[in-house]
Order: C-alpha cells, then sequence, then structure tokens
C-alpha cells in the first residue's frame, strides 16, 4: 500500500462514516418530522409563545413568566423559523431537529480530535474514527435521543453548544505551544457564553470548565508554573470571550435574582418536605446509574415503555469505557475529561425530584456525547486489549514455522491487527444498523401509531387549533376551551383565527366570575362558542360539564356542531348584566370533622337548575348532575383530604363512586389553605348509563390522601354524611 493512498483512506472512511450518520439522522430526526409528534405538548409550547412575542418585538434574554421561564435560544430559533414557515408544526420543531441532527456530526468530530493523536502527539487516525465514529453511530441511532431529538425541547441545543466548544477548544490546544490558535480557543470561548441561553443544566457546565482545568495541573511539578503562565493568555482569551457572550444573562440575574432560582425551587431535591439529603441524593444517584443498561425514564414524552438508555452491548462498551477512563485518569486528559463531562452533568438530574419516575433523561442530556463516546473508549480499549493478548500467541506461532517466519512476524502481526480491526467495524457497524432499524421500528410502528402518543403530545390541541382557526367567523364570536390550566401554549402557538379563543381553567370554583369578566372584554360580543372534549379525550374530568352549565344558565343554546375529537356548542344572547354564579344559593351544613376540615354547606343541580337536598330530586340514567360544597380549614392542619362521593342503593348497596382530591382555586390542596377562609368545590357525577332505576343515596366521605384514613364526623363519629337522596329513572322517563 503507497504512503499516498495510506493517508488518504482515512479520508475516504471519514467520508463514508459521514454519510451514514446523515443517513440515518434523515431517518430517524427528520423524517416526518411535520406530522410525528402531531401536537405541542406542555413542556414544548412556552418557547412557541415568546416566539411570537419576539416577533411582535418584545425582545429579552430571559422570559420569566411561563412555565418557570425560558432561555434565550430555543425562543429565537423558533421566531426565525416562524417567520419563514408561519405559525406550524415545521416552523415549531425544526430548529431542535436540526440542533439533534448536528450534534450528531459534532460528537463524530470530536471524537476524531481527542483520540486521534496519541499523547506524544503521534497521528492515530484509526482510533479516532473508530471511537467517533461508534460514538456518533450510537447516538444518532439511540430511541431516546431520537424522542428527545424530534420534540421541540431546548434540551437539544446544550450537548450540541457544548460538544462544538470542546471541539474548538481542543482542535486550539492541541497544536505544539508555538502553533496554538487563539482564534479557536476564542471560539470556543463564543460557545462556552452561549452555553446559559441553552437549558437550565447548562449552568454547572463552568465546574466542568474549572475542575477540567485543575486537573491539568496535577500532580504538581517544578515546571508547572511555567507552563502555567504560558497558558495564561490562551485562558484569558476563553475567560474572557467567554464572559462577554454571557454578560447579558449573566446581569439579568444579577438584577431578578429570583428569576434565577424559578425552576430550581421547583424540582430541587431539598424542597421542604422531601427527606434528608444523603438519602435522596443516593436514592436519585442510584436511579440515573441504572439508566445506562438496566432501566430508563417512565415519562412517555421522553422515552418509550421505560426502556433503558443503552441496550446489552452499548452498556457494556459504556462500562467497559468508565473503566479505563478511571484507569488512565492521569496519564490521557481525553479520558479525565469525559469521566468529568459524565459526572458533572449528571448532577443536575440527579439533584431533582422525581426519580420514582425513574432516572430524567431529559435532565441529563448535557452528558449525552460524554455518554457515547465513552461506548466507543469502551469497544477500542477492548479491542486493544484482546490484540495484546494474541499477538505473543500469533509470534509463537510464526516462530515455529521455519528460519524465515521471524522475521515475517511484523507483516503477520500487521496482517492479522488489520483482519481484526475490520472484523470489529464491521461488527460494530452491524450492531449500530441493527439499532438504528429497531429504533424506526419503534417510534414509527410501535410507538407513533398509538393513542398514547398522540395523548402524549396532546395531539388533540393541535387539531383543535388547525380546525377554528379554518373555520368562518363574524364579528363578535369567541371561543371558549376548557383546560386543567389557564393556557395551553401549544394552541395559542398555533391557533392563528380571526375570532379570539380563550383557554380557561374550567374546574375553578370562581370560573364562573373569571369567564363573565373575560367576556365582559370582548367588543360586541354575540356569540360563544364552547369547545366540549370528546371523553377518551377529556381534560378536565368536569371541565367541559362546567362550562356548559354555565353557557346554559346565562345563554341561549343554538347547535352543537361534532368533530373528531371534539364538538362545539353555540350560544347566543349572553347575559352579561347579572352575576355568573353554578347556584343561586348555598345550604348550610355545619360539619366538623375531627381531622381539622368542616363543612359548611352544599348546592345540587343539573344543568341552571338547583336542586334542594332535604327533598328527593330525579335524574335520568347516563345522566349527570352537580355538588358544590364549601370547606373550611383550621389553622395548623397539616393533612391533604380528598372525598369520595358515592351513590347506595335503598338496599344500601354501594352502585356509583367518584373521587377527587381537594384542592382551592389555584388547585392548592388542603394543608395550604388559609385557615379559616371558606372554600368552593365543585363536582360532576356522570352516571354510566347500566345503573339500575330506583331510590339511591348520595353520601360523602372524607379521607387522608396518604393514609387512606376517613376523618370522622365530631359527635356522630362516623365517616358517611348523606347528603341528598334522589330517583335514578330510566331515560326519556324523567318529567
Amino acid at each position: 500500500m503507497s504512503d499516498n493512498w495510506e493517508r488518504l483512506l482515512p479520508r475516504v472512511v471519514a467520508g463514508g462514516i459521514l454519510l451514514i450518520l446523515a443517513l440515518g439522522v434523515l431517518s430517524l430526526r427528520l423524517y416526518r418530522i411535520t406530522e410525528l409528534p402531531q401536537g405541542i405538548q406542555s413542556d414544548e409550547g412556552p418557547d412557541g409563545v415568546y416566539a411570537l412575542q419576539v416577533l411582535q418585538g418584545e425582545h429579552a434574554v430571559f422570559f420569566p413568566e411561563a412555565a418557570s421561564g425560558r432561555e434565550w435560544m430555543g425562543v429565537y430559533t423558533i421566531a426565525l423559523t416562524t417567520s419563514v414557515w408561519g405559525r406550524s408544526i415545521l416552523a415549531f420543531r425544526l430548529p431542535t431537529a436540526l440542533a439533534s441532527a448536528a450534534t450528531v456530526f459534532a460528537v463524530f468530530w470530536l471524537g476524531r480530535l481527542f483520540f486521534g493523536r496519541d499523547s506524544s502527539g503521534r497521528p492515530t487516525p484509526w482510533r479516532g474514527l473508530f471511537i467517533g465514529g461508534v460514538g456518533a453511530g450510537a447516538l444518532a441511532v439511540s430511541l431516546g435521543q431520537t424522542i428527545i431529538g424530534r420534540a421541540s425541547l431546548r434540551a437539544n441545543y446544550l450537548p450540541l453548544i457544548l460538544t462544538l466548544c470542546f471541539a474548538l477548544l481542543w482542535w486550539g490546544w492541541s497544536e505544539p505551544a508555538v502553533k496554538r490558535s487563539w482564534r479557536r480557543i476564542a471560539l470556543g470561548g463564543l460557545f462556552a457564553g452561549l452555553l446559559p441561553y441553552t437549558y437550565i443544566p447548562s449552568r454547572f457546565t463552568p465546574f466542568l470548565f474549572f475542575l477540567f482545568g485543575l486537573s491539568l495541573l496535577f500532580p504538581l511539578r517544578s515546571g508547572t508554573k511555567s507552563v502555567l503562565r504560558a497558558e495564561l493568555p490562551r485562558a484569558a482569551i476563553f475567560v474572557g470571550v467567554t464572559s462577554l457572550m454571557a454578560a447579558p444573562i449573566l446581569i439579568y440575574f444579577a438584577l431578578n435574582p429570583e428569576h434565577f432560582f424559578i425552576r430550581s425551587r421547583e424540582v430541587w431535591l431539598l424542597r421542604e418536605g422531601e427527606g434528608t439529603l444523603w438519602g435522596g441524593l443516593l436514592r436519585n444517584a442510584w436511579e440515573h446509574l441504572l439508566a445506562f443498561g438496566f432501566h430508563g425514564d417512565r415519562r412517555e414524552r421522553y422515552n418509550f415503555a421505560a426502556l433503558p438508555l443503552l441496550n446489552p452491548w452499548e452498556a457494556l462498551a459504556f462500562w467497559i469505557g468508565v473503566g479505563m477512563a478511571v484507569r488512565h485518569w492521569q496519564r490521557r486528559p481525553a479520558y479525565r475529561l469525559l469521566l468529568l463531562w459524565l459526572v458533572v452533568l449528571l448532577v443536575p438530574a440527579i439533584l431533582s425530584l422525581d426519580a420514582d419516575l425513574g432516572p430524567n433523561t431529559l435532565r441529563m442530556i448535557g452528558a449525552a456525547p460524554a455518554v457515547y463516546l465513552l461506548i466507543g473508549v469502551g469497544l477500542w480499549e477492548a479491542y486493544e486489549l484482546l490484540k495484546t493478548r494474541l499477538w505473543p500467541f500469533t509470534a509463537a506461532n510464526s516462530q515455529n514455522g521455519g528460519v524465515g517466519s521471524f522475521a515475517d512476524s511484523g507483516q503477520a502481526r500487521r496482517r492479522i491487527e488489520c483482519q481484526a480491526a475490520v472484523a470489529l467495524a464491521i461488527l460494530v457497524a452491524g450492531l449500530i444498523v441493527l439499532r438504528g432499524l429497531r429504533t424506526y421500528q419503534t417510534y414509527f410502528r410501535e410507538w407513533a401509531v398509538t393513542p398514547s402518543f398522540y395523548l402524549t403530545y396532546q395531539g388533540e390541541w393541535a387539531d383543535a387549533a388547525r380546525i377554528l382557526s379554518a373555520q368562518p367567523t363574524a364579528p363578535g364570536v369567541a371561543y371558549l376551551l376548557p383546560y386543567r390550566f389557564d393556557e395551553h401554549y401549544g394552541f395559542e402557538y398555533l391557533y392563528h383565527g380571526t375570532a379570539p379563543a380563550y383557554v380557561v381553567r374550567a374546574i375553578r370554583p370562581d370560573l364562573p366570575q373569571e369567564v363573565q369578566s373575560t367576556l365582559a372584554t370582548i367588543e360586541g360580543l354575540s356569540t360563544v362558542k364552547v369547545l366540549d372534549w370528546n371523553d377518551g379525550l377529556q381534560w378536565s374530568s368536569q371541565g367541559d360539564s362546567n362550562l356548559v352549565t354555565l353557557l346554559d344558565k346565562f345563554g341561549r343554546y343554538q347547535n352543537s356542531e361534532a368533530f373528531p375529537n371534539f364538538q362545539v356548542h353555540t350560544y347566543t344572547d349572553i347575559a352579561l348584566d347579572r352575576p355568573w354564579t353554578f347556584y343561586g344559593q348555598l345550604e348550610p351544613r355545619a360539619v366538623r370533622y375531627d381531622g381539622g376540615i368542616n363543612l359548611l354547606g352544599l348546592a345540587l343541580g343539573q344543568g341552571e337548575q338547583q336542586f334542594a337536598s332535604q327533598q328527593p330530586f330525579s335524574v335520568e340514567g347516563g345522566g349527570s348532575f352537580w355538588v358544590a360544597l364549601q370547606w373550611q380549614t383550621e389553622s395548623g392542619l397539616e393533612t391533604d383530604f380528598a372525598i369520595s362521593l358515592r351513590l347506595q342503593s335503598a338496599g344500601g348497596q354501594a352502585s356509583y363512586q367518584a373521587d377527587h382530591v381537594l384542592g382551592n382555586s389555584t388547585f392548592a390542596r388542603t394543608h395550604e389553605w388559609l385557615a379559616d377562609e371558606p372554600v368552593d368545590t365543585l363536582f360532576h357525577l356522570d352516571l354510566p348509563p347500566d345503573l339500575p332505576p330506583g331510590d339511591y343515596e348520595l353520601k360523602l366521605i372524607v379521607y387522608d390522601t396518604d393514609t387512606l384514613v376517613p376523618t370522622v364526623e365530631i359527635d356522630v363519629w362516623e365517616p358517611e354524611l348523606l347528603l341528598a337522596r334522589l330517583l335514578l329513572q330510566e331515560n326519556g322517563q324523567q318529567e
């Protein structure tokens, strides 16, 4: 083989690897990106809403209002694509899908830079190609990274920016001292300065830079000080450029320190009442270590069927790589950096709550490049170990062959090494291809076609935005959409109809007042259209019924239109000149429970009609009615209570049951209520159509959500309280 061919061959192989990687990311990250996922789930939506604000001229480096705050990068990239493709799924998902795809190529580049030379500076192109190719290939075909990469999650920018930062730093610093490039180091600083604009775990990267820089100084030698003085100017360039790039958001947080901790306070492991530090840390650390081959994230929006992050062969190679990185910690800086990278970027996930759902793969995404490069390291080191073990055997066989065999031993060794390397490369490539085919099958054929996938990404809201945007509307028309929160960011981003559309938290007790005040702001209001979700897609158990009840009471029903996931009920002649309430009056009920909660009043009704609880009322089979209960808690209450509303037949047999956790208008549970302040709750009971007609008693039980033990009425000492009696009639018999 000629010297020219030996120099050219690694480039040809690198080109082939890049081509295969491109096919992989096109097939898994970008294929059908406008169709799957079908909707925009709650973790994604705020970036789209803020992007719309940016296009309206409202600029910021940090957006604190929605969903615990959002950094700059995810918002502005969506704003850019939205300005080109409009408010669409393509515009929303393309930036992060491209970032996830680009991370694959960045990891390949970083692997070649880390391992393309040995400690003495001698080129080792095949080692760099192998480790970089395996790391990038395994990342490209990862099921978990495919699921996250196809979602518009700002977390996708963190591994890309961090990988590019280290690649440029290594490239700039790996040359001999006289040739080191300050431009590359400055460019690395630019990317380091972009990290705070990506995702919250990026705030741990300064510790990574510091620890790795510090590790280069140990063990201390006589020449350490001179080396440090020589490198300080380049380090100053890196720190200076990083600081300049990060200055806007750092100044913002200095002026608004409460915004820095918005999300951290919500997920911090040691949040009040969450147990001890060491117990929580050990539990979380164990859960996240198990992700590497044993069990996975149980959050459907980040993973499928709780599969481990790594499959068996990847896990084996990863743990070998970790072991080798520990073994060669001192002598090989690249190994040391990968190990520090892994540990430091796992810390944000370990310090967070939700370990009961398994490892959080989104919060540990910053460690992904290190994880997959360590897979390549493990396979390469295993190959090197086998090679050293096999060589004495092959050399001995050559010597036994005759006088000339010893002279040929070097050539035989090279031939065997070449054959072993090619066999290993083919084997690993085959495993990666099989993994890619399995990922494609799992995502597109098993997961994406299920109703659960559609619901996980809230596809019904995207359908509602598309359908309602296309509806012809006249002036004075408004839409009301029930939800469990006051907003749905995905709908807000995608909806572009002319009629105003309001997402309302429809299970709040003060819903009547909220709806009335909202409608009062619409000039020339003539028609209200209420979206009523189908039962299988209903977001809040009784929210739809609440809105229908209100509009039946304060408007005139006109008609209904049926769509695949919902109906739209139209109401006209909306009365805004009288106070909106669910019930006309609350019947007093002075019930004191020994658990520290009291029932103050009761109201029952159906639609706009209110019943008197002292007299039996009639309901059709398969119908529904509402129950309003007013509560008060005593001071010092530490218990969260739930209620069970039960129908019992005349013979005392339990026939129907509906349980609800008690919450106020902000969803705070009972231990967070203000003492002695009345709290209204409203519940709808949807009776099953097969419930036999007859006389029933409606009873109430209040119980502790943790222990499930009922609290009892003082002086009565019974858990059940009779609320009302009703007569269940066959359909069509109610008068």
